[in-house]
């Protein structure tokens, strides 16, 4: 054992060298991992302010208490403003006349107005409740306005309306059976006067004349003033045919080889909502007879309209197919027919 401690204490100075740099290797070692830790840990501290954290979206709750107070306020405001305002009842008063005088008042046109007759009210009603069968036709005389205002009749047949138009066949075969039943034209023509004399000035108005062409008072229908009524009065006095014939070369006279057909054509550009047609339900064209099938398309077609039209007919001795396939026609536009024997 002293031969251990002997050798230990003679180390020469190379091994103390050695010892010494180890020493210092290690302290060297230790120091560099501590610089290195304090630059990555300054790196990372100094990137944060250059690269910002990327965007975060947070949906939060946001709890609110209804504004009671405000509501409040808001409903009395609607209650107040349903109150009606107040108003100035107070009229102007005037013991003495004044300076000026006020203008007169219009004239107002009465021969327009239709009053109300108390015995035409109870008839309607009293036919209203009794049905069809209490209301009859009059036998054979005719009619001018009726009704309380919204009617009207023309030669026995009660109608409404506010566009009307009088279609009147002067061929030479209705001028005779209407002159044998009692009837002539002329009679058919005074109704007619009253008839317009008497229409509302609400109201619009149209004839036409035809055998095969036609002659209309006007190329549409006219309202009922003062200065028609006259206009059509002079026409009824000085064109009306009785004739039973007219030529096309006539003044006013519009060449029509269609017959009926021409003339209910020309009938629907007028836009009637009533129609009177008189005749003896033989329709020709050239010397043939007009299909009724073609009678029918353009009544139930282009006579219509948008608003409707309804078709009465007056007929002088008619035959009895005649009759029957006229007043399938009638019928289907809630017309009314007539025959006069």
């Amino acid at each position: 054992m002293a031969a251990n401690v002997e050798v230990m204490v003679s180390e020469d100075g190379w091994t103390k060298k050695r010892r010494r740099k180890l020493v210092i290797t290690l302290i060297l070692i230790a120091v560099g991992l501590h610089v290195l830790f304090a630059l990555g840990a300054g790196v990372w501290v100094i990137a944060k302010y250059f690269i910002p954290p990327p965007a975060v979206f947070e949906v939060q709750r946001d709890i609110r208490l209804p504004a009671k107070q405000r509501e409040h306020k808001m409903n009395m405001a609607a209650f107040d403003a349903m109150t009606p305002k107040p108003t100035f009842n107070d009229k102007m008063q005037s013991l003495r006349p004044a300076p000026f005088s006020l203008p007169d008042l219009p004239k107002m046109p009465m021969d327009q107005m239709m009053p109300l007759d108390p015995s035409a009210i109870i008839s309607d009603q009293v036919s209203s409740l009794v049905g069809t069968a209490g209301q009859g036709g009059g036998g054979e005389g005719t009619g001018g306005l009726g009704g309380t205002g919204t009617g009207f009749s023309f030669m026995g047949i009660q109608s409404k309306g506010k566009r009307i138009l009088l279609l009147f066949d002067v061929s030479s075969s209705v001028t005779n059976k209407a002159a044998k039943s009692g009837v002539p034209l002329t009679k058919i023509r005074d109704e007619t006067q009253k008839l317009i004399s008497k229409l509302p000035i609400t109201s619009r108005f149209g004839l036409i004349q035809f055998t095969q062409n036609f002659k209309p008072f006007n190329q549409e229908l006219v309202p009922a003033t003062d200065a028609n009524r006259e206009a059509a009065g002079k026409w009824l006095q000085d064109e009306w045919v009785e004739a039973g014939t007219m030529s096309s070369s006539a003044k006013s006279v519009t060449r029509n080889p269609d017959g009926l057909i021409g003339v209910l054509k020309l009938a629907a550009k007028m836009q009637p909502d009533v129609i009177f047609l008189i005749s003896d339900a033989s329709f020709q064209s050239g010397r043939k007879n007009i299909p009724w099938k073609d009678i029918k398309e353009i009544v139930k077609g282009p006579l219509q309209g948008p608003e409707g039209c309804q078709l009465n007919f007056i007929g002088f001795e008619m035959k009895r197919p005649d009759k029957k396939e006229m007043g399938s026609i009638v019928r289907s536009t809630k017309g009314k027919l007539r025959e006069i024997k």
